[in-house]
């Protein structure tokens, strides 16, 4: 999509601190951090969001999983939340699947 900043920092028309990047994601470090380790993984794909999921891209949901459990283990993150917004009232802002994950300190059950 020509107007998402996802795909446009995918391509390299925006500046990221790319993490990790393969053929099916993309990963890189929250320019807004909520914790101390903060990044997200996101689809090269153009996925709206976690209601677009179906049985033609659900293998790439299942690859960046993968992908967040091999980051953590090389970071040494020995705990971590993965976090995805559904919906502008759940408060997803980029129409673009993207997975948060965020560690470093201790994160309290409330979601909140």
């Amino acid at each position: 999509m020509n107007d998402c900043i996802f795909c446009k920092i995918i391509s390299g028309d925006i500046a990221s601190k790319k993490i990790y990047e393969d053929e099916l994601c993309y990963a890189f470090h929250d320019i807004n951090p909520q914790s101390e380790v903060h990044f997200l993984v996101i689809p090269k794909e153009h996925i709206p969001g976690a209601k677009d999921i179906d049985e033609s891209n659900s293998a790439v949901v299942a690859h960046i999983f993968k992908v967040i459990a091999e980051l953590s283990c090389e970071m040494q993150l020995n705990s971590y939340r993965v976090i995805t917004n559904c919906g502008e009232g759940a408060g997803q802002t980029v129409k673009h699947l993207h997975f948060h994950v965020l560690s470093g300190e201790n994160l309290s059950e409330k979601l909140v």
